[in-house]
């Protein structure tokens, strides 16, 4: 059952990667993405920000990175819970900015289990020097929707 959530998940993100479910905007700021290690509540990713996420300032936009922070932590809380969630309360701090084709590595962690409540942290550093650009800390509740029917929305 544990490895039923966590491939389902993996294969909702590659889904939402190749732009076959969610928003054209979901694939955008994911572009490139790469899982490098994935376990119950817990994943790592490997991401060079694309140019198609730049600020005017060839920055990555705290937008793009907010949203790439979301959609993280959704996938793994549902790798962690088996059920498809809502956004409930969500704060992303950032400490420093990215450079557009800057390399960095993501990690996302359920840190608390509320019974329907469901905590997750997301923490994006830079490739080298482990410089923490942003933090990501989102709760969320399940609902009953199936994976299925919240693509079909």
């Amino acid at each position: 059952m544990e490895n039923d959530s966590l491939q389902t998940s993996l294969a909702w993100l590659r889904d939402i990667l190749q732009g076959k479910i969610g928003h054209g905007l979901d694939a955008r700021v994911l572009q490139g993405l790469r899982v490098i290690h994935a376990e119950k509540g817990f994943m790592r990713f490997d991401f060079v920000v694309p140019k198609s996420v730049s600020d005017i300032d060839g920055n990555w936009n705290v937008g793009a990175l907010a949203s790439l922070v979301d959609l993280l932590g959704g996938v793994t809380i549902f790798s962690f819970a088996n059920r498809v969630v809502t956004s409930v309360d969500f704060s992303v701090s950032y400490y420093s900015t990215a450079k557009i084709q800057e390399h960095v590595l993501i990690e996302s962690k359920v840190s608390a289990n509320k019974g329907n409540l469901i905590h997750v942290v997301v923490e994006v550093k830079r490739k080298g020097n482990g410089e923490v650009i942003a933090v990501g800390k989102q709760w969320m509740a399940s609902n009953k929707l199936s994976v299925a029917q919240v693509s079909n929305l």
